[in-house]
């Protein structure tokens, strides 16, 4: 397994993200060795390297023939993570000021993919009102979101949000994972309103999900948030409606 792009989000170049994984793989070397294995020019081998040592990733074991590198234990990389979210949470209050200072008022934006449903989730959590959600299909439940979800529904609880789901008939069908893992109030639509979206209001926005499938968020899913108090009203009150004429789910 290459892990050349999960160095690369640390702020690793490609080649410092190479050279490192070589190191670790072989263990101290000289830098011809390095250069052959890694497929690397000698010359930007030597930039690379000064630069990890800079990071305090790689340290140089003076010899009298030719010097020879070891990588740091690779925990130094958790350290470097935590440095940078150390220095982000310093500027974070300022972010979201002017975040903030922006009216978000009658906006229309989409969000892409798996990670633009993360900003969909994060929104909920910003937002901190309750959830209705019209023809749910458990995309939640998406392997990809496994280790985030979690985190979600903890700062859900201590928010104290609530989540009620209409799902599609589908989900109660097949008895679908997504009935244990989301707590609160759930329905399902009647037999033959199953669609490909799903409609989720929170607060002053209404977000409309295409690409889910059951249990699944495509690669190229889209979600459009329209932050408009009047339409996420108008939403609320056409969901009450279905709520009230939907089947209610067995415990």
């Amino acid at each position: 397994m290459a892990y050349t792009d999960i160095f690369s989000q640390l702020d690793l170049s490609k080649n410092e993200s190479k050279i490192y994984e070589t190191l670790l793989i072989e263990g101290e070397s000289p830098i011809g060795f390095i250069a052959t294995k890694s497929n690397i020019n000698r010359r930007n081998v030597y930039d690379s390297m000064n630069r990890l040592i800079e990071k305090g990733l790689v340290f140089e074991i003076l010899q009298k023939n030719e010097n020879r590198y070891k990588a740091v234990d690779p925990r130094k990389l958790m350290e470097v993570l935590k440095e940078k979210e150390t220095e982000l949470q310093k500027v974070m209050p300022d972010l979201e000021e002017l975040y903030n200072g922006k009216p978000h008022e009658d906006d229309v934006y989409i969000y892409r993919g798996v990670e633009g449903w993360k900003n969909y989730m994060r929104d909920i959590l910003r937002i901190g009102e309750d959830v209705v959600i019209i023809g749910g299909k458990g995309a939640w439940a998406d392997k990809r979101l496994e280790n985030f979800r979690k985190e979600f529904f903890k700062e859900v609880e201590k928010k104290k949000i609530d989540i009620k789901v209409l799902f599609d008939i589908e989900i109660e069908k097949i008895n679908h994972e997504i009935l244990s893992l989301v707590q609160g109030e759930r329905r399902f639509l009647p037999e033959g309103f199953s669609s490909t979206s799903t409609v989720s209001i929170f607060g002053n926005e209404v977000v409309v999900m295409s690409g889910v499938k059951i249990g699944q968020i495509d690669e190229n899913a889209t979600s459009t948030v329209i932050v408009n108090k009047a339409v996420a009203d108008t939403f609320r009150v056409w969901f009450k409606f279905m709520w009230s004429a939907s089947k209610i789910a067995q415990k």
